[in-house]
This record gives C-alpha cells, sequence and structure tokens, in this order.
C-alpha cells in the first residue's frame, strides 16, 4: 500500500478503482456503502466496478513489465462500450473527450484513460510488482522505472527477499 500522493487528473479515478482492493487483507472497499460512495456506485454496479478494476490491474501490470496472474476481460473490450462525447470549448478551441453520463464509472475511466493518453502519462500508472500487494501507483521517478509501490514497504520486502536468498 503507498503513501505517494494521488496520480494526476483521472487517472487518481483509476488509481483509487484499481486500489479498492487490499490484496494482502482481501479487504474490498467496494463491499462498504462508504466505499462504493466515493466512487459515485450503487450495490447493483459492484460486479462491473470489479471486473473494470480487475482488468485495469491487469493493464497497469503491463506498464509495469508483469503478466497478469489470471484472465480478464480485455479492458479495450470493455472500454469500447464506454459512451464519450467531443466538447469543444469555443472560447479558445480546445477540445477534450467527456463520459456521455457522468456516473457511470465505464464512461468516467474512459475519459480519464484518454485524457491520459494525450497527456503522455498512461503509462506512468502502474501496479506494483510485489504479488501481495498490486496496488496502483503513479510513476513519479525520472526514468519512469518505478517498480513498487512504496519503497519502504513493498520495495524494501523485495530487496531483503534477495539479500537473504544470496546468504543461502
Amino acid at each position: 500500500m503507498s503513501e505517494r500522493s494521488p496520480a494526476p487528473g483521472g487517472l487518481a479515478l483509476v488509481e483509487s478503482l484499481v486500489n479498492t482492493l487490499d490484496i494482502e487483507s482481501g479487504a474490498d472497499s467496494l463491499d462498504t456503502a462508504d466505499g462504493r460512495a466515493r466512487l459515485g456506485l450503487q450495490e447493483d454496479d459492484v460486479p462491473r466496478a470489479r471486473e473494470l478494476r480487475e482488468s485495469l490491474r491487469a493493464t497497469l501490470l503491463a506498464h509495469a513489465g508483469h503478466l497478469p496472474h489470471r484472465p480478464v476481460t480485455p479492458l479495450g473490450e470493455l472500454l469500447a462500450s464506454a459512451p464519450l462525447h467531443v466538447t469543444v470549448d469555443v472560447a479558445d478551441g480546445s477540445a477534450a473527450l467527456v463520459p456521455a453520463d457522468v456516473r457511470p464509472l465505464l464512461s468516467r475511466v474512459a475519459a480519464a484513460v484518454a485524457e491520459a493518453l494525450v497527456a503522455g502519462t498512461w503509462t506512468r500508472l502502474k501496479a506494483c510488482e510485489a504479488e501481495t500487494c498490486h496496488w496502483a501507483y503513479y510513476d513519479r521517478s525520472p526514468a519512469g522505472r518505478g517498480r513498487w509501490c512504496s519503497m519502504q514497504v513493498c520495495g524494501a520486502r523485495a530487496k531483503m527477499r534477495r539479500y537473504r536468498a544470496k546468504e543461502s
């Protein structure tokens, strides 16, 4: 679990959704009314939100150079059904993709991904390589080669395991 600052822009939503499940403890905030409310979800939205969450996690693992541990619905398939609209600001001519309906999580995630693609930040959102973690984090390292959500926790554990393996 990371102590890092949230991802920029719409990626904060993606990061927040992926991090609704604490793999190590098994706690899932989508099981609580407060956890659902933070994402604007109703109880009947949870199965689709979980499917989206795990598809996003697999994609974020790929951003970090890792394969998902189980098959998931490809993110592109899920996002293909997300209704988005192009808006154009008449004052400055800027354009943006926005959700057709702000409540559905899928459309908000699709808009966030599109925004991040344009900004060049999409591949900086990653999932921690620690198998008991896979927490989403925004890689702010200069070279974009971060591997863990936290050097103090997951990074330290991995380095200690490598050190102990060398000692054996």
